[in-house]
């Protein structure tokens, strides 16, 4: 969700509803004994006693985001949502016109850090902890701190540009699951009765592009959704680890994800009620940038029709949904029967939260003690040591590998990341920082340390672009002469950005005050990261100093982004024709320095990488995965200088560093890891922690031809590890040790309804380490293009030197199934399948095969009336919505075709029926074998009336018999929703 904007005062709504504000905690003058405050009685007599003493005008408001106090009833004000990522990161608040509160606590790794432990058992510690803190904050001021939890985000990392791709855990289902349950069951805790959190999956579901990313349709063919992105979702909530889900801002299939029909998918995976929310301001994306409904009444009878229990929009103002509920009740278009349904699912979740318990339920006397504890601190540590991975570690001649390294020698730490710890968008504020400099001077002899970037000046008339000291101000051009208050240190993010840091006092120079440049934010931040610039040089050797903050690109902005000094010295904003012609001096060279600090250690340490606000973020993808080409340049400088160089890559998504790779002698990998980033690091540098994260997306080499990261196909795009014949930088599942392990004795025996599968691991290293052993299967022989292989278990295994363990995994043949287009239905076919263990996609250590005795599918049978979505192969077409309420269909352009394989005509057909939908007149050729095959019959589609107008549109076909791939080929543009062929 993007950060809320400050809204109306709180009062408007309660003058709106009629209601009085309230504390949280029930006031002392409502103390009459309720049955619903009894928690010795059932779960849903409670709900439904309280239920009955809501008014109809009460349950309304509860709809939106921020619930209402109850006086009357003792009842306190219920918010939901806070953000809890990876630790508690921020909220809103409702008496501060919705202004943003960030959390100061624990920071664990990124997500896609916690998943590259691919350690179960410590990511539900890391949700317990974080649960904990929750608790802490909400004890402290229950009407910021929500305890409904939007996290974890499980969208699948099918695409390495997707800006938010730090948010989510992998390209892979299966340990997407894992990962996303573990979290999930840490921040609800293990009362079987009462939830510590309640945590939301978001969003449901195929969110993968910031670009367009509330207009953009997912176009997702049956396989795709059942097999690929809804086992995303369904894992958690099957496993009760979630309570609820947030809707997307997407289209999937044509229809806003917002009215998604959730009780005929996400509510049916459970036996627990859910609790569901619309992301921020989706509701209003409804009637406004997807045009989907004529009216706000309309939009919100649909989405509560749909399954939506919240209303995630206009801030801290509730009085548009209400009124637009009521309008839908006066119209008819809702019920309070419909009303009751949807707050008897928040009631679920509020009673489960012990909110109505007298004391509070058994987590109720959680304090703010616990926030930043030391033992979260020491599980913070552990987790961002997991989590890093050894992407290379070569050694040369008969020399060790270059890692791990000695603490006796002098090291070198240089790079734009070796002295400093940046947060994120979903980020809790750092209460103390280790940076890797910081880390790596606990543990070795000698430490040199600089950042390796230029420190510049800029000049202009004789005078010098000046900062001020202290907490900062307003930048003037003024200084004659260039001291530390007109020196900038100049950090390179790639793509031409880069950041400004003042040397005067250390903060960097922004115009988050809207009007002028100042030095005064610790670092890149906020919805418009207004720290981002370009140094543009001119053919005559001058500079533009170019603002390149993300607002910029709003149709809003305007033509003025360089800057320009008046003759006072004030900065302001102008087109490049009047900006002012800087003379850039490089004061210091940030390469030349880390060359000589290497030159002068026995080893260097290189720190690059990303800033999560710049480097692809909500709201913007990344347009390529390479590194910054001057911290691409500083790690070749630094490895010349110095041979004995390792090189630490701290980001969150798959980077090209194909050149890199083949010269440096090691490669670390870490996402942006919290406060205890340096100690991790020395702990894996130094030995003291055998490296044993892997990754869990590929890493694609450099050149490799991403598809348009709008199109969610991946089985016919041949993308992510599941369905690509590329060779990989990286692949999934990589990741070295320090020590060597070896598997023996694989076996695959029939268990019941599956397949037992065991190996034995053994350490045969010199040193203690884990391993990831991960299992794989691969399908011979099916009717349908089948995956180059898939995770099917995982297990980290800790091993001292010479120890074995015996590793079994349960396969079920229920997990071999693919998605039946045919028979919409799950199906398991007649196959042998590899079995493949290893401890990567591409190091497979141990193979055996299996027979699974299941189903041959059956020919197609097109004398039955069959959905067009399920059809076997496509080129051009789009799924979209049959109606606004439900059902798929296929949106065809001139030329482009759907094709049916295996189609039984049996002795013979001899016409065709197609439900048609078109707002002109269009035809439809019927043709086998392929698109251009042999034409045996046109149907003319006459204008329906629009696209939601259905109508049957038939012809006569030459008599065709046998089987057959029928082909549709549209002539025209149309929808087809279903098809029929007859004798």
């Amino acid at each position: 969700m993007p950060l809320r904007t400050p809204a109306a005062a709180a009062a408007a709504l309660a003058l709106a509803l009629g209601l009085c504000a309230a504390p949280a905690q029930a006031p002392a003058q409502a103390q009459a004994e309720y049955p619903f405050r009894d928690p010795s009685l059932p779960l849903q007599q409670r709900i439904d006693d309280l239920l009955g003493r809501l008014t109809l005008a009460e349950k309304v408001s509860w709809l939106h985001q921020y619930q209402p106090a109850v006086d009357r009833l003792g009842i306190g004000l219920f918010k939901t949502g806070t953000e809890a990522l990876h630790g508690v990161a921020w909220s809103t608040d409702i008496d501060n016109r919705g202004n943003v509160v960030t959390a100061r606590g624990t920071v664990f790794p990124q997500a896609v850090g916690l998943a590259s432990t691919w350690n179960p058992d410590l990511v539900k510690r890391i949700g317990s902890a974080v649960g904990d803190e929750a608790r802490g904050y909400h004890s402290e001021n229950p009407r910021v701190w929500g305890l409904q939890l939007w996290a974890p985000v499980v969208n699948l990392l099918r695409d390495p540009r997707w800006g938010r791709n730090e948010e989510g855990y992998s390209e892979d289902p299966l340990l997407t699951g894992a990962i996303s349950t573990a979290y999930g069951r840490g921040l609800q805790g293990d009362d079987p009765d009462h939830l510590k959190t309640a945590p939301v999956l978001k969003h449901y579901m195929a969110n993968n592009n910031e670009v367009r990313r509330d207009t953009a349709n997912s176009s997702l063919r049956p396989r795709v959704m059942n097999e690929y992105e809804i086992p995303a979702f369904r894992t958690a909530i099957s496993a009760d680890a979630a309570t609820g889900v947030m809707t997307a801002y997407n289209l999937v299939n044509g229809r806003p994800a917002t009215v998604t029909d959730l009780n005929a998918s996400v509510r049916t995976w459970t036996d627990r009620t859910l609790f569901t929310v619309s992301d921020a301001g989706g509701p209003n994306n409804l009637t406004g940038s997807q045009r989907y409904f004529a009216t706000k009444p309309e939009a919100a009878a649909a989405m509560v029709k749909a399954g939506v229990d919240s209303f995630t929009v206009d801030d801290t103002n509730g009085a548009p949904t209400v009124a637009s509920v009521n309008a839908a009740l006066d119209q008819g278009l809702l019920t309070e029967a419909d009303i009751d349904r949807t707050v008897r699912n928040i009631l679920s979740v509020r009673f489960r939260l012990g909110e109505f318990d007298p004391d509070g339920g058994p987590y109720g006397k959680i304090t703010k003690a616990v926030v930043d504890s030391p033992g979260h601190r020491a599980l913070n540590r552990r987790a961002a040591t997991e989590a890093m991975v050894l992407l290379k570690n070569s050694r040369s001649g008969n020399e060790p590998p270059a890692l791990p390294l000695d603490a006796t020698e002098k090291v070198a730490v240089v790079g734009p990341l070796a002295d400093t710890l940046y947060t994120d968008w979903y980020s809790g504020k750092l209460p103390y920082q280790v940076t890797p400099l910081d880390g790596i001077r606990e543990r070795a002899a000698g430490t040199l340390g600089t950042e390796g970037v230029d420190r510049i000046a800029l000049k202009a008339d004789g005078r010098y672009l000046t900062a001020q000291a202290g907490a900062g101000g307003d930048l003037r051009l003024s200084a004659t002469t260039a001291g530390q208050a007109e020196q900038f240190d100049v950090f390179d993010w790639g793509a031409g950005i880069v950041t400004l840091r003042s040397v005067a006092n250390g903060k960097y120079v922004s115009r988050a005050n809207w009007s002028t440049l100042a030095n005064t934010q610790d670092q890149p931040a906020g919805w418009f990261v207004q720290e981002q610039f370009k140094l543009e040089p001119q053919a005559d050797g001058a500079t533009l100093l170019r603002y390149a903050g993300y607002e910029t690109a709003e149709p809003w902005f305007g033509p003025d982004v360089y800057v320009r000094a008046a003759a006072d010295g004030a900065l302001s904003l102008t087109t490049a024709e009047n900006a002012t012609r800087f003379t850039k001096e490089t004061v210091r060279s940030g390469i030349d320095e880390a060359v000589a600090a290497a030159k002068s250690a026995d080893v260097a340490v290189v720190v690059v990488g990303s800033m999560p606000f710049i480097n692809g973020r909500e709201a913007h993808d990344r347009t390529d995965l390479n590194l910054a080409e001057g911290q691409r340049a500083l790690v070749e400088a630094v490895h010349a200088a110095n041979p004995r160089s390792v090189v630490v890559l701290e980001n969150s998504y798959p980077t090209t560093i194909d050149r890199l790779a083949e010269k440096v002698p090691a490669i670390l990998w870490t996402t942006h890891a919290g406060a205890e980033t340096g100690h991790a690091l020395a702990d894996i540098l130094y030995g003291t922690a055998n490296p044993a994260g892997r990754l869990t997306q590929t890493w694609p080499r450099a050149g490799t031809e991403l598809p348009d990261i709008l199109d969610y196909d991946i089985i016919k795009t041949g993308s992510t590890y599941l369905y690509s014949t590329d060779e990989p930088l990286y692949a999934f599942g990589h990741g070295l040790s320090y020590t060597t392990f070896g598997y023996q004795g694989l076996r695959a025996v029939r268990d019941g309804d599956g397949h037992r599968v065991s190996v034995k691991v053994t350490n045969t290293g010199s040193r203690a380490g884990d391993e990831v052993v991960q299992l794989y299967t691969r399908q011979h022989s099916s009717r349908v293009k089948q995956p180059v292989r898939q995770l099917r278990g995982f297990e980290r295994v800790s091993l001292a030197p010479g120890a074995s363990k015996t590793v079994t995994f349960r396969v079920k043949t229920a997990d071999l199934a693919l998605w039946d287009v045919t028979r919409n239905r799950f199906a398991v076919e007649t196959s042998t399948h590899d079995v493949l263990v290893g401890s990567a996609s591409d190091r497979i250590r141990q193979r055996t095969t299996i027979r699974v005795d299941g189903e041959r599918i059956p020919a197609r049978d097109l004398t039955r009336t069959v959905r067009a979505a399920d059809f076997d192969d496509y080129a051009g077409v789009e799924l979209v919505d049959e109606t606004k309420a439900s059902g798929d269909a296929v949106e065809a352009a001139p030329g482009e075709w759907i094709a049916f394989s295996g189609a039984d005509l049996g002795r013979g057909v001899t016409g065709v029926t197609l439900g048609v939908a078109t707002d002109t007149a269009a035809s439809v050729e019927v043709r086998l074998g392929s698109p251009t095959g042999r034409l045996v019959g046109t149907v003319a589609v006459p204008a329906t009336g629009g696209i939601y107008r259905w109508s049957t549109a038939t012809a006569a076909l030459a008599r065709t018999s046998g089987r057959h791939d029928v082909y549709l080929v549209a002539r025209g543009d149309l929808r087809i929703r279903d098809l029929v062929l007859t004798p």
